[in-house]
């Protein structure tokens, strides 16, 4: 059964096949790969980056990788609205995927296996709630970054994907206002 799905649930990959999933490129046409590869190396070029990565976009729309691509990029040039946009579209198509409620403030822990590592979408989904909030909060909005943090921490209690240290960064920010 190694590189296939188990117990017939589409977000339950072994290891080998989680190496192949959609979120490690998996299923990405060979056009939409040749321009992330194409938007990678021209990354210092901010037009023709952007350009690769909105042609690999046309060509794979919603597919993990381009998304993770589009993210990374606006990140990393600092453009978080355009970034925050992306998470967004990240979520939604995480809780598509998993079958959770459209809007991620009525997820409970019991939707998804949040805690299993080879559950993909539940740790796509954590993982993307973490960057909106962290993004929320540097653009200022920080009960909208506060609530998701929360959120996160009640979905992952033990805390692997880092809650926490968002709350700490709010919490030392509101007690710098106060001195």
């Amino acid at each position: 059964m190694e590189g296939s799905q188990v117990s017939g649930e589409p977000d339950f990959l072994t290891p080998e096949a989680l190496l192949a999933s959609a979120v490690m490129g998996g299923g990405l046409p060979e056009d939409a790969q040749h321009h992330l590869w194409e938007a990678g190396l021209s990354y210092q070029q901010d037009e023709v980056a952007e350009a690769h990565l909105r042609q690999a976009e046309a060509l794979a729309p919603g597919h993990a990788a381009v998304l993770i691509g589009l993210y990374r990029f606006y990140f990393y040039k600092g453009r978080l609205r355009e970034c925050l946009e992306v998470a967004r579209v990240c979520l939604a198509k995480a809780q598509r995927e998993t079958n959770l409620p459209a809007d991620w403030r009525e997820v409970r822990a019991q939707d998804a296996e949040f805690s299993r590592y080879d559950r993909l979408m539940p740790r796509f989904f954590l993982f993307t709630l973490k960057g909106y909030a962290y993004l929320n909060m540097r653009l200022g909005d920080l009960e909208e970054g506060r609530a998701a943090a929360m959120k996160l921490l009640e979905l992952d209690p033990t805390d692997k994907i880092g809650a926490k240290l968002l709350l700490d960064v709010l919490n030392r920010a509101g007690q710098d206002d106060e001195d």
